[in-house]
């Protein structure tokens, strides 16, 4: 017994093996749920793959060139753009107002932000989606309220090109609790010091805000607005069950695009290139805030 208890403490002791032995659970969900699935829909990319025939004939880049080709792929890249870019930074910026609102402590303040917090956990499910369909429609809830105060209680939000894309941002935006909770924490690191020597300076608040907050809170900023413009680019579920891409293509996002390639036209092949082109533009606009982050971003500390 006592020479089981001496090596299990000399095994613990050896931090490499403890580090190995601990790693190891994380290490093969990676591999198994992310590198081989990804070396495999690579691989489905150059071929001629279909799910209910299990073959994969090599075909090259002929999956590319169909992709390129067709007209859909431009207006899903073209309708995942403007969501993205019309998103991000309503999010960030409610966001950024809510956190600055709940700065200050009452013995309200934990329930106020559960409450904000509350539409990012909820957003995302289909009852919530749903829910958010019915409020839009021609007979909901928006057309009943404009028609309490004289105006039009007929316009169709879901079924007209300008406005249909814009419900589903608003949707987008709704969910900015995530994004609050962590613009909290990093306005609750700044030292209030700072702020007394704004003060004695003669600043406002307005002046402090631009000269002390903003400043400081550009790491915050930069790690949302990558962390969002990512989540931005894999919207899927709002258009897939509040739209299904229409009117015109004008919410047909990228990875409903893909879905619809794979599982209602059977292309899982050209689906699987689609999904690395997606990786690349993902992989690029990333690269570009990185990039731009020495020109904007204050890493200085406090």
């Amino acid at each position: 017994m006592k020479k089981q208890k001496f090596s299990l403490l000399v095994f613990l002791k050896n931090d490499t093996v403890a580090a190995v032995v601990c790693m190891m659970p994380f290490m093969i969900g990676f591999l198994a749920f992310l590198i081989v699935p990804m070396i495999q829909s690579l691989y489905f990319s150059f071929t001629d793959y279909h799910l209910i025939r299990p073959t994969y004939e090599y075909i090259g880049l002929a999956n590319y060139r169909n992709m390129f080709r067709d007209p859909r792929f431009w207006s899903s890249i073209r309708a995942t753009f403007y969501f993205v870019f019309g998103s991000v930074p309503l999010r960030l910026l409610f966001a950024l107002i809510v956190a600055l609102l709940l700065l200050k402590s009452s013995k309200m303040s934990g329930l106020y932000r559960a409450m904000y917090y509350l539409p990012s956990i909820l957003g995302g499910s289909l009852a919530v989606v749903i829910l958010w369909g019915r409020i839009f429609s021609q007979d909901g809830l928006l057309n009943e309220i404009l028609g309490v105060v004289g105006l039009n209680r007929n316009f169709p939000w879901l079924g007209h090109p300008s406005t249909t894309i814009w419900t589903l941002i608003l949707l987008a935006v709704w969910q900015f609790g995530s994004s609050m909770l962590i613009f909290l924490a990093a306005l609750k690191q700044i030292p209030s010091s700072l702020y007394e020597a704004s003060s004695i300076d003669g600043a406002g608040r307005i002046g402090s805000f631009f000269k002390i907050t903003l400043p400081l809170l550009t790491p915050t900023i930069f790690f949302n607005l990558v962390m969002q413009t990512i989540a931005g680019f894999l919207a899927f579920t709002q258009a897939f069950v509040i739209t299904q891409g229409g009117p015109l293509d004008t919410t047909r996002f990228y990875v409903l695009h893909m879905y619809q390639t794979i599982f209602q036209n059977n292309r899982p092949g050209e689906g699987a290139a689609q999904a690395w082109v997606m990786l690349l533009i993902i992989g690029g606009i990333t690269l570009i805030l990185f990039k731009t982050k020495r020109f904007w971003v204050y890493d200085g500390g406090f």
